[in-house]
């Protein structure tokens, strides 16, 4: 049973909602089920066009915290009732390395919301400018705070510092997605990743009923931002080489991005015009239909040229519930759930020629795309259920706010 919180926890995210983090959606749905108060904040305006189905269901409260300023007159005034309100704000500031300007002062706001609202904890989902923030928040509200460090922000080389050391050091806790950012991350860091945890993001297994795929199923979907990091320029390529080996497989990709304009020239350039769609960004129901029609799952991930990748993605899990059967590769954390020739199968990072041998061999052999289904359900069943992880999580929450029950029964 997951201890007592003796108030609302605060989320704090970049943007929210985003489409392509659903699994911050699914595990406030989860805490919320479970009778935890949540509050949001989120730090940039939203710059999607489509959302999650389920994002009505939440009930949180969302307070988008400002972020411009057109002059010093405002910014003093919440400087100002943060040092008549927060005791032990200045002294705070003064510990907060790593903080530019405006994360300090939408972390003063944050903050004063926390006094005022009596929110007892922070969690942020990046190790980025969310947990730059939220860090800052903390410290002022004299509250405790943690993050779930996801991928991007283990690994991308960024421009300006994210002191990422500092964040794992102070945070009450650290949450990470895989076995292998856990790794990583006592790798890099050494001490100041000593209270890193793993917690697998998960889902609501209600809203995911297992089908196996149709014997005569024959279309591979793919899903995802188009960007390099999600390895769609070799999937294609993949394609190519079915294509000259006398096989053309009709392809979906869903998603929208950066590279869409290179992906539609190697398209036309590879002759697959005709077999090869972008599709463009899709509500959830529907990306959830087409994958009830598909063949076979590929998410042929890749390291990008800036250290960009991949965690665990979302999509796998959404696909592996439903039970369509999947091809990935072996980046990050994807191996924990897409088990070689057990629950997928796995095809060498960037090698389209392992990718291609993959697919034809999954659409070649119905039999083995009905093992996978089954086998891939069980998986996601065992370690990925929304229910079970949040409640971990909970239980973070409750340990850092455990100084806070004292006299409570």
């Amino acid at each position: 049973m997951t201890a007592l919180i003796p108030g609302p926890i605060g989320y704090v995210v970049k943007r929210y909602p985003r489409y392509s983090e659903t699994f911050i959606v699914n595990e406030i749905l989860a805490h919320e089920a479970a009778g935890t108060r949540i509050e949001i904040f989120a730090l940039r305006s939203v710059e999607e066009s489509h959302f999650q189905d389920i994002l009505g269901q939440v009930k949180a409260p969302v307070t988008r915290i400002r972020d411009k300023y057109t002059g010093p007159d405002a910014i003093w005034t919440m400087i100002s009732r943060a040092r008549d309100t927060l005791s032990g704000a200045w002294a705070a500031l003064e510990r907060l390395e790593g903080l530019n300007g405006q994360d300090i002062v939408q972390a003063i706001d944050i903050a004063l919301h926390c006094h005022a609202r009596g929110i007892v904890h922070l969690h942020a989902h990046f190790g980025t400018v969310s947990t730059s923030v939220a860090r800052g928040a903390a410290a002022l509200a004299g509250i405790g705070y943690s993050f779930t460090a996801h991928a991007k922000d283990i690994f991308c080389d960024y421009a300006e510092n994210q002191f990422l050391d500092l964040k794992l050091r102070d945070a009450t806790t650290v949450v990470t997605v895989s076995d292998f950012n856990v790794d990583y991350l006592h790798d890099r860091f050494g001490a100041n990743a000593g209270q890193v945890m793993r917690i697998y993001n998960g889902l609501d297994l209600n809203r995911f009923t297992h089908m196996t795929p149709g014997p005569d199923a024959t279309g591979i979907l793919a899903v995802g931002r188009l960007v390099e990091k999600k390895g769609f320029h070799i999937l294609i390529e993949a394609l190519r080489l079915l294509a000259a080996d006398g096989r053309t497989v009709p392809c979906t990709i869903v998603g929208s991005g950066e590279e869409a304009d290179n992906l539609s020239r190697q398209i036309a350039a590879a002759g697959l015009t005709d077999s090869v769609t972008l599709a463009g960004p899709l509500p959830q129901g529907e990306v959830f239909a087409a994958m009830r029609r598909a063949a076979v799952l590929a998410c042929p991930c890749v390291v990008g040229g800036d250290g960009n990748r991949d965690g665990l993605p979302t999509v796998l899990l959404e696909a592996m519930a439903l039970g369509l059967p999947c091809v990935a590769t072996d980046v990050t954390g994807i191996p924990e759930l897409v088990r070689h020739d057990e629950t997928g199968l796995i095809a060498t990072e960037g090698d389209p020629e392992t990718l291609a041998d993959a697919l034809g061999h999954m659409l070649d052999d119905a039999d083995l795309r009905r093992r996978f289904s089954d086998a891939g359900r069980a998986r996601v069943e065992a370690d990925f259920d929304v229910a079970v992880n949040a409640a971990r999580l909970r239980d973070v929450f409750a340990a850092a706010t455990a100084p806070n029950l004292q006299g409570v029964a």
